[in-house]
């Protein structure tokens, strides 16, 4: 399977060309990709830093990006094993033309991904993404043998990326290392397993080690729900840990485990994170329309305006800027703080979290609790071949009482909660979400948009 967004391209290793993100599929993105990047850089040799995660395809995917870019006169900075947020930071500070960082994020093992990014380290637009899938189609000229590309390995950016983010302002190292944390971490035995012990020993913790091991045979799903956690956990229970910690397999995404072994939820990340940045420094936030209302609460709490944005990172962080956002993020665990720089970056989150709860000098549980407390349910409603959008008109004139947004979708705002409908990228399907005081209510909310919207379309079947 390949599927390509604005997220970048992803795919299924193994099989025929074409048929996922194989050898011959590497080198046609990367040749797009690198054509983009010499007309907007308007470099003889433009320069392009990447990095990979631990999957069991990086070496291979790492090989032919590499040979291509060199073909395409593209010099290229090598982080080797890295993290999304490390390549993000290294793009503006080598003074590179852009980016690539290989990982297939949460998916599973046998998945890959080339991630693109321009000169300020962030995502390329869609329209940006949709020229380089243009070129990719094309005939490619490569360049003379006087033109082409070098490779030059880069060292330490993990050791560096872990310093800047203790030199970030609101990050107390001093406080935290009072504390004396006992923090469990499971990595997915990717790269995580070496940045995050790095970062939290540079703090001062004690770190019970769970799946940190950069192999890449990920020890269980690499998305970081509750139920792919028990090991996580049990980790935190039995060797009396204040805190556990789950990255995915490229570090941008943060979830935490109570002290209890109680899940704290992905959802509240961004928003205790939020709460404590704030406090010291009032302003506006951003999160997809997808997240929970907490953090529109937390937000106007501090005096600040909250803004609900497209689904996406670069929709995300393309209303951060539209608004001077001074937090932003998704409810997966993506942290974005623009003090450090404008991609979802677990390393900060910790930082962050972790000098909120020493200033709290709480648990993580008691910490949890002070927070707006919301129940999330998640469903999908197969789509007959009918005009999707015109039953969804139709949904929004049925619930006049709603406060309703169409940006991503349709979003319908109730006191009691809210439900997100939204056609998938990848799928036939549409995502409905929804949020309410209790997982009941959430359940029941979805099921009754569910049931409306199904009426809508059976009635435009012929």
């Amino acid at each position: 399977m390949l599927i390509t967004s604005i997220s970048g391209i992803r795919g299924t290793i193994g099989g025929h060309q074409g048929e996922g993100l194989n050898p011959p599929d590497v080198v046609r993105f990367a040749t797009g990709y690198a054509r983009w990047i010499r007309e907007q850089s308007g470099a003889d040799r433009p320069k392009v830093v990447i990095g990979r995660d631990a999957r069991l395809s990086g070496s291979i995917v790492r090989n032919c990006l590499v040979g291509t870019l060199n073909a395409m006169g593209v010099d290229v900075l090598d982080l080797g094993l890295s993290t999304t947020p490390t390549v993000e930071l290294a793009v503006p500070a080598e003074k590179a033309d852009g980016g690539i960082i290989l990982t297939a994020s949460h998916n599973p093992k046998q998945w890959n991904a080339l991630k693109l990014l321009n000169r300020d380290g962030e995502f390329l637009s869609a329209a940006d993404g949709e020229v380089v899938l243009e070129y990719a189609n094309q005939e490619a000229a490569y360049s003379e043998i006087d033109a082409i590309g070098e490779v030059t390995e880069m060292v330490g950016w993990m050791q560096r990326h872990v310093q800047l983010a203790l030199e970030l302002e609101l990050v107390d190292a001093g406080s935290v290392r009072e504390r004396k944390f006992k923090i469990a971490v499971d990595a997915v035995n990717s790269t995580g397993g070496i940045i995050m012990p790095m970062l939290l020993e540079a703090l001062g913790c004690e770190v019970v080690p769970v799946n940190c091991e950069p192999t890449g045979h990920f020890a269980h799903n690499p998305e970081p729900l509750p139920a792919h956690l028990e090991e996580l956990c049990s980790a935190v229970i039995e060797h009396g840990c204040d805190l556990g910690i789950s990255v995915d397999p490229d570090v941008d995404r943060l979830a935490f485990v109570c002290e209890d072994g109680s899940w704290f939820g992905e959802e509240y990340t961004l928003v205790a994170v939020a709460d404590y940045v704030l406090s010291k420094n009032p302003g506006n936030a951003v999160s997809n329309m997808s997240s929970t209302r907490a953090l529109k609460q937390i937000t106007e709490k501090h005096g600040g305006t909250y803004t609900a944005s497209a689904v996406g990172e670069v929709n995300v962080v393309d209303a951060i800027k539209k608004t001077n956002a001074i937090i932003g993020g998704e409810g997966n665990g993506g942290i974005i703080y623009p003090a450090s720089h404008h991609g979802r970056d677990a390393v900060v989150g910790t930082a962050l979290f972790l000098t909120h709860l020493a200033h709290k000098n709480c648990s993580v549980s008691e910490l949890r609790s002070e927070l707006p407390n919301w129940f999330m349910a998640k469903d999908k409603l197969e789509l007959p071949d009918v005009d999707v959008d015109a039953a969804l008109r139709a949904l929004v004139l049925a619930h006049e009482q709603a406060e309703v947004n169409t940006l991503d979708g349709v979003k319908f705002d109730l006191p009691e909660g809210w439900v997100h409908l939204r056609k998938s990228n990848t799928e036939p399907i549409i995502r409905v979400y929804s949020e309410a005081e209790s997982l009941a209510a959430a359940e029941e909310l979805a099921k009754s948009y569910k049931a409306e919207l199904t009426a809508l379309l059976n009635a435009l079947v012929i």
